[in-house]
């Protein structure tokens, strides 16, 4: 699939093979996995994201083979299932390496190749595009669901400096320019006003050259701002991703797919006409 950037939206349907997803959509069953990206498929997907560690606060470290034994089935039978493209959701080099080999054509870092850089040889060596996540997750006290106490001097200034710095390393690394995506991290390390704040100001990361991908679905700032627990949180992220798409978003990575497929369709009429 050739991303043609600029000219719609694209969706990426969320698939955590996980049993603690903080949305509470996580499966195990590798059937249960695949029946779900095949319906993401027909509901509107255009990229199939794939993951087998929980990334909610105060979520439990899983080992490689925990992680490899979850996700390698799924992706190896989603790719002979799906004609949209799987991305991995990893951090854990030997992950990204084995899933590629699976049938996985990106990897979706949330560390941005800061926890294993060997990620990035990975995605150089393989020529597939790679998401680099900003994430000062580790800095952040958490309180249940919700990032508290995080400091930022400048908000976005500090997010596209750190961003520039992750992109500058992947380029040195070997990585094409034009297979780096950028994630601003909403949710990873922000509290509720640096997420809204965040959101309202993405346009301000086109300033990095690089396409946008957030992933404002079912998060906690959302559920805070609305005072609804994440299984009633769909409206709100609708809100989030028109907003999104409105300043700028070229990806959006969500739970649920159709109704996004929707939305975008009539936000991209509007601002990509």
């Amino acid at each position: 699939m050739i991303f043609e950037w600029g000219k719609k939206t694209y969706v990426m349907g969320i698939i955590n093979v996980t049993p603690d997803s903080f949305s509470g959509d996580g499966v195990l069953d590798v059937e249960a996995a695949v029946k779900q990206g095949i319906q993401m498929e027909k509901d509107g997907a255009d990229v199939l994201d794939v993951g087998g560690e929980s990334t909610r606060p105060g979520s439990v470290p899983v080992s490689l083979e925990d992680e490899l034994a979850r996700v390698i089935p799924v992706v190896t039978r989603l790719a002979k299932e799906v004609k949209v493209p799987i991305s991995i959701d990893t951090y854990k080099a030997e992950v990204a390496r084995q899933a590629i080999a699976a049938g996985a054509s990106i990897i979706n870092d949330v560390w941005g190749g800061r926890m294993e850089p060997e990620i990035l040889t990975v995605a150089a060596n393989t020529k597939v595009p790679i998401i680099l996540m900003h994430n000062r997750s580790q800095a952040a006290a958490v309180e249940g669901e919700r990032y508290v106490g995080v400091e930022y001097k400048d908000l976005i200034g500090d997010i596209k400096k750190e961003l520039r710095e992750q992109i500058s390393v992947a380029l040195a690394a070997g990585i094409a320019k034009e297979n780096i995506i950028v994630d601003p991290g909403i949710g990873f390390g922000k509290t509720v006003e640096q997420n809204l704040e965040l959101v309202n100001r993405l346009d301000e990361l086109k300033e990095l050259e690089c396409p946008i991908l957030v992933g404002p679905s079912r998060k906690s700032f959302v559920g805070y701002t609305l005072d609804l627990p994440a299984s009633e949180r769909l409206e709100g992220t609708l809100a989030a991703v028109a907003l999104c798409i409105q300043k700028g978003a070229d990806v959006v990575r969500v739970h649920d797919v159709k109704e996004t497929d929707r939305t975008r369709k009539f936000v991209d009429a509007v601002v990509r006409r």
